[in-house]
């Protein structure tokens, strides 16, 4: 009986040939204020990260190691959001809400790539900025161009690899039950959840890559802190102290939110999907949207440079 079950289970998984996003489970006349809140914020993200990587590009005296590293954090947040937001935006529309099966694998390739990228990038821009501060006489010898292009191109092949190694897991699983993804894109946890293989070596592998990408990421952002943090205080004029913080603030500002909304969302239990769709919204949109705002608000060489193109 068990050995039907299971080939059952192989033979659906080869039937699969595509997924039904169900979205939020609002009312229908919200789908349309839904909708616009998305085109305004997806609007909001191509203004805020196009225009960034073209003052960056165009302006010659914003080329420096920080400088590209921001240009990066604005391609990825540019592109994970595209992978996400169009579809979702159709989906509003679309009677069946399906996605194809190489559509959604695409989907959670992608998106799993330039998330992890993103979380590297943040960390070796936490780096960047305690060289800045702690040894800034060594700064423009450490910071060279080939170590912030390798820093970058280390960014993306970390984001690749794990992101094939979470791809190729989840979609060896059989999907034997439901084909409706209770969420707004393809990401892991719905697509757990109407599975119905045995998870005890996923879970495993799962939690190891998670372990491996995270914990390494974080604990060179607070490494870099702390060292931060103690060479601004010994700084004794209040005018340099609040110099140097400034250069920081904002990256600490992006920090938060997106590990904020990253642990937010899997510390959700599963009994409350509409709260992790939220909480995903939050990493998906919310930060691709407010990166390029803390960034420009707070930093007055990109004011300057937005003011002589205005």
């Amino acid at each position: 009986h068990v050995s039907a079950m299971s080939d059952r289970g192989t033979d659906n998984h080869s039937e699969v040939t595509d997924f039904i996003l169900v979205g939020f489970r609002v009312r229908p006349e919200l789908h349309i204020l839904l909708f616009l809140i998305f085109l305004l914020v997806y609007a909001m993200i191509l203004l805020g990260n196009v225009g960034m990587m073209t003052i960056i590009m165009t302006d010659p005296r914003l080329n420096t190691p920080m400088y590209f590293f921001l240009g990066n954090l604005s391609f990825i947040d540019l592109f994970y959001s595209s992978v996400i937001a169009p579809k979702a935006m159709i989906n509003f529309w679309s009677e069946s809400k399906s996605i194809s099966f190489a559509g959604c694998v695409t989907q959670l390739f992608l998106f799993a790539l330039f998330i992890v990228a993103e979380g590297f990038l943040l960390a070796a821009m936490a780096y960047d900025r305690f060289i800045a501060i702690c040894n800034p006489l060594l700064y423009s010898a450490q910071m060279s161009t080939r170590l912030c292009t390798q820093l970058v191109a280390g960014s993306y092949i970390c984001g690749c690899i794990s992101s094939v190694l979470q791809t190729s897991m989840v979609f060896t699983l059989s999907f034997c039950g439901s084909r409706a993804i209770d969420h707004f894109y393809c990401d892991t946890r719905p697509l757990e959840r109407i599975s119905c293989s045995d998870f005890f070596i996923y879970r495993m592998i799962s939690f190891f890559l998670s372990t491996i990408i995270i914990l390494p990421t974080i604990i060179v952002i607070i490494i870099s802190y702390l060292y931060i943090v103690s060479t601004v205080l010994k700084i004794r004029s209040s005018e340099g102290r609040k110099k140097a913080f400034s250069t920081c603030s904002s990256h600490l500002g992006v920090v938060s939110v997106l590990y904020g909304a990253v642990f937010f969302m899997y510390l959700t239990p599963d009994r409350f999907p509409e709260l992790s769709k939220v909480a995903s919204l939050c990493y998906t949109l919310v930060t691709p949207m407010l990166n390029p705002l803390i960034y420009s608000l707070r930093n007055k060489d990109v004011k300057e440079s937005v003011t002589n193109i205005i």
